[in-house]
């Protein structure tokens, strides 16, 4: 495999929202995290919220560049009330290690630790990509169907420290 393009991150714009909206509608890759998508009006008031103050939403959120082009998005957000990471990429850009640079470079630059993280057992890929900065697995559950998710099982991960914490742990 080709090493991939330069990858750089950006803070998420207003103007980015039609393309990350795109990316949550695409049927193969909600399947393989095991979602369904927000209407278009839950998208937007999630993201006027975000976007009209990100900390107060607990939210690191940032789009994924590749040589210069939007290709995912990489975020920090609260689940259960845990910073918890996750990250989104078109999937004409799957199989690349644009996924592991992003989330590597969202870690350098947050420094916040412990920070959690969730994906669908079966998605394989994704669970690399977390394993490969860190995360180790806290364990597995049933994640009932939801508006949101799909009966699925779900690995629990953690990230506890890394050469990104401060000798205070972050």
């Amino acid at each position: 495999m080709p090493p991939p393009p330069a990858i750089s991150l950006r803070p998420t714009q207003a103007a980015d929202l039609p393309f990350l909206l795109a990316l949550e509608q695409d049927p193969v890759a909600l399947a393989q995290a095991g979602l369904r998508p927000r209407s278009p009006a839950a998208f937007a008031a999630r993201w006027a919220e975000i976007l009209a103050d990100p900390a107060a939403a607990g939210v690191v959120p940032r789009v994924v560049l590749c040589a210069g082009a939007p290709v995912g998005a990489v975020n920090i957000s609260p689940d259960d009330g845990r910073p918890s990471l996750g990250y989104w990429i078109a999937r004409s850009h799957w199989g690349r290690g644009i996924a592991t640079a992003a989330v590597g470079l969202l870690l350098a630059a947050v420094p916040q630790r412990p920070l959690y993280a969730s994906a669908a057992a079966h998605n394989r890929a994704s669970l690399r990509v977390l394993a490969t900065h860190g995360f180790v697995v806290t364990g597995r559950e049933h994640q009932p169907e939801t508006a949101r998710t799909l009966a699925r099982e779900t690995v629990r991960l953690v990230l506890s420290a890394g050469p990104t914490a401060g000798a205070d742990g972050g």
